[in-house]
C-alpha cells in the first residue's frame, strides 16, 4: 500500500501537476534552439508551482505556509510570461495558447483560495 500525503490530495496540487505535464508536452514542439532557453526556464518555472504548494503542505506554521504559496504563485505568473512569450514567437497555436491561459487562470485562483485559507483572522 502506498502512503497517499496530504498534499496529494490537494485539488490545486493535481492541476498545478497536469499544468506541469502540459508545459512538457508543449514545449516539445518548441524548436531545439530553445532547449536552454525558453523550453527550460518554462518547464522549470511550472515545476516550481506544484512543487512549492507540496513543500508548503508540509510546513508546521500557517505563515511559513503562506510563505510556499505565495513562492508557487509568483512561479505560476511566471510560467504565464513564459507562455505568452512563446505564443508571440508563434511556438504555440492560439488554442494551445488559450487552453493554458484557463488553466493558469484556475490554478492562480486555487492558490490564492489556499493562502487565504492560511491567514489568521
Amino acid at each position: 500500500m502506498t502512503k497517499v500525503f496530504s498534499f496529494e490530495k490537494l485539488s490545486v496540487w493535481q492541476d498545478a501537476k497536469m499544468l506541469t505535464i502540459e508545459i512538457y508536452n508543449l514545449s516539445k514542439a518548441f524548436p531545439k534552439e530553445e532547449i536552454y532557453g525558453l523550453t527550460s526556464q518554462v518547464k522549470r518555472s511550472a515545476n516550481s508551482v506544484n512543487s512549492n504548494i507540496a513543500e508548503g503542505s508540509a510546513r508546521s506554521g500557517k505563515k511559513d505556509q503562506a510563505r510556499f504559496y505565495t513562492i508557487a504563485f509568483s512561479s505560476l505568473i511566471e510560467t504565464l510570461n513564459h507562455i505568452i512569450i512563446a505564443r508571440e514567437l508563434e511556438y504555440l497555436t492560439e488554442t494551445e495558447y488559450k487552453k493554458t491561459r484557463e488553466k493558469i487562470t484556475l490554478v492562480a485562483y486555487k492558490i490564492n483560495a489556499l493562502k487565504k485559507s492560511t491567514e489568521t483572522t
